[in-house]
């Protein structure tokens, strides 16, 4: 039987079985690193403990806070969305641990590597740190996400479910 809200709506049908089973699974495991690089990694530690810089310092250090108050509420939000898609999951049947980990550090470095290019080099919306050479710092965050991510594919790539025989 077609899924009839899928069919409705539009949308190509979630494949059943082990593939969807293992997409849902790296989608959990990369959304949740996203919202520990943004929630924790990013905003805690360099915007609240360390005070090197606000998501948007283009403007009043008013609109700054503002700023990051919708980051925070962004990685929290992407954050607990992970864990109930990980609890659904779960709920369809084994997770594997190997692909939601790898998917977890792929994530993370994905999106400090999103935001040290796109939003501290391109857009210019924020920089790591003020009135300070930048080329350590920069070479420092975009480095360590690229090892992230490279690390988290690698364990991805290793942690694969196995083909069917054709």
């Amino acid at each position: 039987m077609a899924d009839a809200p899928a069919a409705r709506s539009g949308r190509a049908p979630e494949p059943a079985g082990p593939a969807g089973q293992d997409r849902r699974t790296v989608l959990a495991g990369a959304l949740l690193g996203a919202g520990i690089a943004a929630s924790v990694v990013d905003l805690a530690v360099f915007h609240l403990i360390l005070h090197w810089h606000h998501f948007y310092d283009l403007s009043t250090t008013g609109v700054a806070l503002f700023s990051d108050g919708l980051f925070h509420a962004f990685g929290w939000f992407v954050t607990v969305g992970s864990l109930f898609l990980l609890a659904d999951v779960r709920r369809r049947g084994p997770v594997s641990r190997g692909r939601w980990a790898g998917a977890l550090l792929a994530g993370l470095g994905a999106f400090q590597l999103f935001d040290g290019v796109v939003l501290h080099k391109v857009l210019r919306i924020h920089q790591v740190r003020y009135d300070v050479d930048l080329l350590l710092y920069d070479a420092t965050w975009i480095g360590t996400a690229v090892l992230a991510l490279a690390a988290g594919l690698g364990v991805l790539h290793r942690a694969r479910p196995a083909r069917a025989a054709r």
